[in-house]
């Protein structure tokens, strides 16, 4: 597995996934107010064929700059499904012996926590689904670091102390401008698969996506929010995820978004620096990932004639990686070794790396490689925040073999989330939350396009689902975000992406990119996370304003 596939926090299934109705989920959905958490298996002291629903609801309160501010909070696990079950004959009543059982279809219990500002859902406020990345990973980072109304606290840049966390109040929870929805990933968090075959029917880009769909019209049903103003927020994968999401929900559910928020951009997995040196000729990707190692090297006094800004000098690498950089890849083997060498020496004033090095890796650096060698062969810098580093732990291996950030704060979310969702939401008693299941062996990463007979065997690339639910809702606006030192998906990755879907120059206006000092968890660095929160509640305000302009108008 190469490292950043494990820490990307970065045939289609045949017919849409409908959302099963309402009274059939409601048959098995225990009581908000039965004041437990006990699932089906609890109750029947055994792990049951078939999953079911289960919430708990809770009051809250946040303190946001002196004020205090009640929520509702619910946090459940929902059954989804392939095919609505009442679409399926049922079987014949009675056992018949010998006979054989038919396969169970399969379905995927997916875990949440919603807030819902006072005491009462208010429809007309907006509603905003939040999940993280991996693939695998559950959405407890968004959760516990960024936009509930509680987070941990961490250490700014080195590894976190050990328990306890401090977790305080989020007085940048986006729940003042929306309603939220942190939603797990299948197979993570406190869910569950059942049924035959059932990875094959829930991991992939394509299966995932549709279980998401699922999920979101389930919700909006039960909850009575078909005509809230609707939200996605991707983290890493989870942008990939949003924009396949964004075109099933337009073409197969007749839904139009409001608006789509991706935070550490990966719509496309062609550029991956990490993969690239299994494809010879595939060079964009050590293009676009050189403006993220000058930052780097930057932030670590690293550069030759260290330069004052960090701004100035990524404007200088972006243009020198479009031109000369790819000018020289390009070439191949017939570039000449005069001009070999005149292409290290750049790239060590702009990276730090020693000239030689540079041209024994034939110019090409993938993103562990330099992980490992920026600091020397006893530090490693971190790849999802690359302003973070560590102790190598092989000083003789080629590539970086952990990510100092991850090691650096991955207890602290984690330990916080489960002591909060325990205490505070009253759930999962008996049960364990995933915030990672491996689906290395069992993802699917073959994607059917808008347009396409078939899934393609190339990488994964969500470009085109984002292009054709904006061309097909002209009013859907998106907003990009992402950190100068994330090695896992470079900011220039996302601006290249964006450079490049295929949309009328009108429709471009419609996408905004904001860009931090900070890494893939943008929201790690306390300064940075004011700054998400300001743009991501200003944009979900502007277009809130929008719509009530036009109803007033339609009155």
């Amino acid at each position: 597995m190469n490292f950043r596939a494990g820490v990307l926090l970065c045939a289609t299934l045949i017919g849409a996934i409908a959302a099963p109705p309402i009274s059939a989920a409601a048959e098995r959905t225990p009581s908000a107010d039965a004041g437990g958490t006990k699932t089906a298996a609890e109750a029947e002291g055994g792990s049951p064929r078939h999953l079911s629903d289960a919430l708990t609801v809770t009051q809250g309160s946040v303190t946001i700059a002196g004020q205090s501010l009640g929520y509702r909070a619910e946090a459940g696990v929902m059954v989804v499904y392939i095919k609505d079950p009442l679409d399926e004959e049922p079987p014949p009543p009675g056992d018949v012996h010998g006979a054989t059982p038919p396969p169970q279809a399969p379905e995927a219990g997916m875990s949440y926590v919603a807030y819902f500002r006072g005491d009462k859902q208010d429809t007309r406020r907006p509603i905003t689904f939040l999940f993280n990345g991996g693939p695998g990973a559950s959405s407890l980072w968004l959760h516990m670091g960024a936009f509930g109304p509680k987070r941990v606290v961490t250490a700014a840049e080195g590894h976190t102390p050990a328990a306890p966390y401090r977790v305080i109040d989020n007085e940048y929870t986006l729940i003042e401008v929306s309603d939220l929805v942190f939603v797990d990933a299948p197979g993570t968090g406190f869910g569950h698969l059942r049924g035959t075959d059932k990875e094959k029917a829930f991991f992939g880009v394509d299966q995932d996506a549709h279980a998401f769909a699922n999920f979101i019209v389930e919700f909006l049903s039960r909850h009575k929010r078909w005509n809230s103003p609707k939200y996605l927020f991707g983290e890493s994968y989870g942008t990939l995820r949003a924009a396949v999401l964004a075109n099933i929900l337009e073409n197969e559910q007749e839904l139009d978004l409001n608006g789509i928020i991706l935070l550490s951009q990966a719509l496309s997995y062609d550029i991956d620096a990490d993969t690239a040196q299994f494809y010879p000729g595939a060079d964009l990707s050590y293009v676009l990932a050189l403006p993220t190692y000058a930052a780097t090297a930057w932030y670590h006094r690293k550069l030759p004639g260290q330069p004052d800004a960090l701004e100035p000098l990524l404007r200088d690498v972006e243009n020198f990686a479009l031109t000369d950089y790819a000018q020289a890849l390009a070439a191949g083997t017939t570039l000449s070794a005069e001009r070999k060498s005149a292409i290290a020496a750049k790239l060590h004033a702009y990276t730090g790396l020693a000239p030689d090095y540079l041209e024994r890796a034939d110019l090409r650096v993938n993103t562990g490689e330099f992980a490992k060698n920026l600091l020397g062969s006893e530090i490693t810098t971190g790849q999802l925040d690359s302003r973070f580093s560590g102790p190598t732990l092989d000083p003789m291996s080629k590539e970086a073999d952990y990510d100092p950030l991850s090691a650096a704060i991955s207890s602290a979310y984690v330990s916080a989330f489960n002591d909060y969702v325990r205490n505070s939401l009253k759930f999962g008693e008996k049960m364990t939350y995933k915030p990672y299941v491996d689906i290395e062996s069992n993802w699917d990463f073959l994607h059917r396009p808008p347009g396409a007979r078939e899934k393609l065997p190339h990488a994964a690339n969500a470009m085109p689902d984002l292009a054709v639910a904006m061309k097909q809702n002209p009013e859907l606006k998106v907003q990009v975000h992402g950190g100068y030192y994330d090695l896992t998906t470079p900011y220039f990755d996302a601006i290249y992406e964006v450079n490049h879907l295929a949309l009328q120059p009108d429709l471009r206006s419609n996408i905004e990119m904001h860009f931090y000092k900070s890494g893939h968890m943008v929201y790690v660095h306390e300064p940075d996370l004011k700054a998400l929160h300001a743009n991501v509640a200003a944009f979900i305000d502007k277009n809130k304003a929008g719509m009530e302009g036009r109803y007033r108008c339609w009155i």
